[in-house]
């Protein structure tokens, strides 16, 4: 571990499950996220710019929001990384970080606040903050370094055009979308022994030139962020079930393979709970010993391997398992279910959406400000001396539930609907309901 790192004690670390540290160091990211959205500022480790930097040598990375910004800042011409580490120093922070504005980042004041609660949906807030200050071990900077880049990440590939979009649309501008879907090659179903979301990835169905790898991405976060919408505490995490029967050398893509080790790890830390590769023939060790490396070590101690079907008993109820597995007593068989005429009608009232986006609006402001709140007490910036932290917890614990089902009011008229509302799994409440068919 390094220097300042410490380890989430087991039971702890989540809402409801803080040790004082844990809530000291909560706070504290807080703290600094308002001192940025209040002053347009950031401390970063400068080696967050130096990536910036290297991004920006790639013919790619050069055309990126944040890229382009930090260019226009002048953070690629003269000694400006110099004097961003200078006036970190100056305020006190260690050797290797620096003082920067947003626009270096390409992250304004306008853009960090809906980044931040985009990407909050309808979690607690402080949700969103404890899974990159528990996948950074409660080191703060780090844990905020590490958010900023999610949040960038999040605006050069444009996720809440991919997340508020329907099949449809992203049909249309990528090509063979549809065809992944329907064949089955990802899909969710159901919950594992521990009350994750399973998510089944059919290995033999993938060929690395049967689609433009962009759409394959585009189809990831897609799936990705309408799952995330229906995990909800106390069970954060997902569980990945790799499923090799019948895989060979044909189906490997390892670039699809570093795409997903890439994001589950830098952009939805704290999602994976557990990885099951299940019928692994032999030819994929040889494989295995390639990929084992790229992963974090916590990532890959979260693996565990099966060869028979009744092996996977272990991690899932026999029935919420498939039945096309033996043993398994779900006798669902996956198809797509296209949209539905009228589905996304909803998204047409603008004026029900406008009231409705300020009456969440309303909310978050006043949760901010309740934070704010929170934070300072029991320092010399408290403002009500008679306030104390049960009063202000418990008034935080109520509004994040109000924000929650104001969210899922709007949630409708923002966001088209998607294949677990045709199901009828996704509830309109915010609520999940599997239905298994034994």
């Amino acid at each position: 571990m390094a220097k300042g790192d410490i380890m989430t004690p087991p039971g702890t670390g989540y809402i409801d499950n803080l040790t004082p540290d844990q809530i000291a160091s909560l706070k504290e990211v807080w703290s600094i996220i308002f001192h940025i959205a209040d002053s347009g500022e950031a401390v970063v480790p400068a080696e967050m710019m130096r990536e910036v930097e290297k991004e920006a040598l790639s013919g790619k990375g050069a055309q990126t929001p944040t890229v382009q910004a930090a260019a226009k800042a002048g953070w690629f011409s003269g000694n400006k990384s110099i004097q961003a580490e200078e006036a970190a120093k100056a305020e006190g922070h260690g050797s290797g970080m620096a003082k920067i504005s947003l626009e270096d980042l390409g992250l304004s004041v306008d853009k960090l606040r809906p980044i931040l609660w985009d990407n909050v949906m309808g979690d607690h807030p402080d949700a969103l903050l404890l899974r990159f200050i528990r996948a950074r071990k409660w080191n703060t900077i780090n844990a905020l370094s590490m958010m900023f880049k999610a949040f960038k990440w999040r605006l050069d590939e444009d996720i809440p055009a991919v997340k508020y979009s329907s099949d449809v649309q992203l049909n249309d501008q990528n090509p063979k979308f549809f065809e992944q879907l329907e064949m089955g090659k990802f899909y969710i179903k159901g919950t594992d022994v521990e009350g994750r979301m399973v998510a089944y990835l059919n290995v033999r169905l993938h060929h690395p030139g049967d689609q433009p790898p962009k759409t394959l991405e585009k189809l990831t976060i897609y799936v990705m962020e309408c799952g995330r919408v229906m995990v909800e505490h106390p069970v954060e995490t997902v569980c990945l079930v790799f499923d090799l029967t019948g895989f060979s050398l044909s189906n490997m893509d390892f670039a699809m393979v570093r795409y997903l080790i890439s994001i589950f790890e830098a952009y939805y830390p704290e999602s994976l709970g557990r990885i099951i590769v299940h019928g692994a023939p032999f030819v994929f060790w040889g494989v295995w010993k390639i990929i084992e490396p790229w992963m974090d070590p916590v990532v890959a101690s979260k693996v565990r391997f099966t060869r028979k079907d009744q092996d996977l008993l272990e991690y899932i109820p026999a029935e919420h398992l498939p039945s096309r597995y033996k043993g398994g007593l779900d006798k669902y068989e996956y198809k797509y279910i296209h949209a539905q005429e009228g589905e996304n009608d909803h998204m047409a009232d603008t004026a029900t959406k406008d009231r409705l986006v300020a009456e969440w609006k309303a909310l978050m402001w006043k949760f901010e400000a309740l934070t704010r709140e929170w934070v300072q007490l029991g320092t010399d910036k408290q403002v009500d001396a008679e306030r104390t932290e049960e009063v202000v917890v418990k008034e935080r614990r109520e509004l994040a539930k109000q924000l929650r089902i104001a969210y899922f009011r709007m949630d409708p008229y923002i966001r088209a609907r998607n294949l677990f509302h045709r199901q009828g799994v996704a509830l309109a409440d915010g609520g999940v309901q599997w239905t298994y068919d034994n």
